[in-house]
């Protein structure tokens, strides 16, 4: 029998009962487009976070509190407060990192914020004004404290346009004193619509001098970051050790293995979001394929059947020549054909949802999300539900194959 009758006959095999076909292919087409949609919506996230880590600039060098987590056990080891004043002094003396343009400490929370009545709780950050220049983004209104404000503990405040809106509706915030933790924070900056940017929504945002947010907003004295900017890109690599060798100095550190901080540039930073995402993204997938499984079940289930309704046909056709190859590869190519169709389905129904979810993404919540359907995807998708078919119809297959021709004539 040639490939073209083969397929001729499997198709009219298939179309002969349309509805149960359809119903058939369902468990592959819901498995394959879940797997797109994960994948579609995992490479948006990863493009996504890691444009912004990019923004930040390459020459931004993160000091972050505990040791670098090597597996759960150390995750509770990274909340620790093992920078403090001191360890902002040592960096900042040009002796000790003399590549460092800039060192910054921050700290971080949420705390509510009032003015009059009206009340709105947005992220506290204790920053100094270099915190501008990192992310590029300036007061559309007013003006970012200065240092001298960061160093005199100043009760100054520059707020997200969100925090504006909450707080103060249609009237000019400039000027005018928000509450928090009860302190009153003059208002001397408003930044425009800006949206998120390296995991920080900037609208819903209150930053503050650094030294007014741990004496007055958290009460503590150490820092949950410090951020350096390296003097030239060719540099980054230089301050980081010069960074480590100092830190180790300040808190008596001899083996490097047992360091209470660890430092990330961006390129690693970077890199380690990347891995995490891929490897997050693939079991997501993984858990979605299990549903293939499933509808594998099903078209073996439904291809038996078949061959039970069609033993008289099965057995015409050997008594008319066909051979038990013929038989083998008309029902396993027919179990094919509806893992292949329902695997294109699923790639354009998976594909039609991520386009919508991404449109509304951008859209609604004003982020720089962009609609991504991997190649890798549409293969994995298109490449298991054919091995499914392959798998789940060689057994109705080969029971067709194995049929007695006289038996099968005589089947009522």
């Amino acid at each position: 029998m040639t490939i073209r009758r083969l397929v001729k006959t499997s198709i009219a095999g298939l179309s002969a009962h349309k509805s149960r076909s359809l119903l058939t292919i369902l468990g592959i087409v819901i498995g394959v487009a879940a797997i797109i949609i994960i994948m579609s919506l995992g490479e948006g996230a990863r493009g996504l976070i890691l444009g912004q880590i990019q923004s930040i600039g390459s020459k931004v060098i993160a000091i972050i509190p505990g040791r670098e987590p090597q597996g759960p056990t150390d995750i509770l080891a990274t909340f620790t407060d093992s920078l403090k004043q001191n360890d902002l002094d040592a960096l900042q003396n040009r002796n000790n990192v003399p590549y460092a343009a800039q060192v910054m400490p921050v700290v971080f929370g949420s705390e509510s914020a009032a003015y009059g009545n009206e009340t709105y709780r947005p992220t506290i950050l204790g920053v100094t004004d270099f915190f501008s220049e990192i992310y590029d983004v300036y007061p559309e209104k007013g003006r970012v404290f200065t240092p001298e404000e960061s160093r005199n503990y100043a009760d100054v405040a520059v707020i997200g346009s969100k925090v504006e809106e909450e707080l103060f509706g249609n009237q000019d915030a400039l000027g005018k004193r928000i509450r928090i933790k009860g302190k009153n924070l003059r208002v001397v900056g408003i930044i425009g619509k800006t949206g998120q940017l390296s995991f920080l929504n900037f609208d819903e945002a209150v930053f503050v001098p650094y030294t007014t947010a741990q004496q007055y907003i958290f009460g503590i004295k150490y820092f949950h970051r410090i951020v350096v900017e390296a003097t030239s890109e060719e540099k980054v690599a230089e301050v980081v050790e010069d960074i480590e060798r100092t830190l180790r100095a300040q808190h008596n550190i001899t083996n490097p293995e047992k360091d209470d901080f660890s430092v990330q540039t961006q390129e690693e930073a970077m890199q380690t979001v990347s891995t995490i995402l891929s490897a997050f993204t693939l079991f997501l997938a993984s858990v979605a394929a299990i549903s293939l499984l499933v509808g594998g079940i099903g078209i073996m289930n439904i291809m038996l059947v078949s061959v039970t309704e069609r033993t008289r046909e099965i057995g015409l056709r050997k008594a008319l020549g066909a051979t038990n190859r013929n038989i083998l590869s008309q029902f396993l190519l027919e179990a094919v054909i509806l893992t292949a169709v329902g695997g294109a389905i699923g790639i354009a129904i998976g594909g039609g949802i991520s386009f919508l979810v991404s449109l509304v993404i951008s859209n609604i919540y004003g982020i720089s999300w962009k609609f991504v359907l991997p190649v890798s995807a549409v293969l994995l998708g298109m490449g298991i539900s054919s091995a499914i078919g392959l798998i789940f119809g060689i057994y109705p297959a080969r029971q067709a194959s194995q049929k007695s021709p006289i038996e099968a004539l005589r089947y009522e």
